[in-house]
């Protein structure tokens, strides 16, 4: 499978609102303003708003909305009680069902390091569970999780981290330092690019992050 850059024109049918950083770079908000659909988790639905946006759907459990906010905007607010999922993961299913699968997540870092973590963790059992072709954006880049060989489209000195999951063979073209099976997740991380293409040739599972700028020579 082909991956190409992730840019502010890059489409997707929905975009996922988390209540982490709310976004400050071009990139995420402009994907932000051009969705076609918006489905914010809890409370990223008031954040949103004040914002000056208005989400179509807000999915949760309703624990960081106000009553008042929850009657004024009840046409839009689906509660889901269940605890087993996050927030995060209920929205996804959500949008699933209406048969939305290339999904952006934004606001889906940042605040609790632990909600960080789970949530990028999840962008591959969304993948790999229910088919979704889902890209985390963040102000600095993103992450794709992946299975097998693939292809990114790259630029020279973009930075490219790789976290190995279950690879027992993880090998790439087109990265400055060549990668192999990583037993630790810091062990992939802050590689380089060195020109329009990296090619991976792996057997499992593993997440790529990729800056949206190159980095800074000093």
């Amino acid at each position: 499978m082909k991956y190409y850059i992730t840019t502010k024109d890059t489409p997707f049918d929905a975009v996922i609102l988390g209540a982490g950083d709310f976004p400050s770079n071009s990139i995420p908000l402009t994907i932000l303003e051009r969705a076609p659909y918006i489905c914010c988790c809890d409370g990223a639905g008031a954040t949103l708003m004040r914002h000056g946006v208005m989400p179509d759907a807000i999915i949760g459990d309703g624990d960081s909305l106000d009553e008042e906010f929850k009657k004024k905007n009840a046409n839009i607010i689906h509660l889901v009680h269940e605890q087993d999922d996050n927030d995060l993961t209920k929205a996804t299913r959500f949008c699933l069902n209406k048969g939305l699968t290339n999904i952006a997540y934004l606001g889906a870092t940042g605040k609790r390091e632990d909600h960080t973590i789970a949530n990028i963790s999840l962008m591959l059992t969304y993948k790999n569970k229910w088919g979704i072709s889902p890209t985390m954006i963040t102000d600095y880049g993103y992450f794709v999780p992946a299975k097998g060989n693939n292809e990114f489209e790259t630029f020279k000195g973009q930075q490219v981290s790789i976290f190995n999951v279950s690879c027992t063979r993880l090998a790439a073209t087109g990265l400055r330092w060549e990668p192999y099976v990583f037993e630790h997740l810091w062990q992939g991380t802050l590689n380089e690019a060195t020109g329009q293409h990296v090619i991976f040739e792996c057997n499992g599972d593993y997440i790529v992050f990729l800056t949206h700028e190159a980095k800074e020579k000093v």
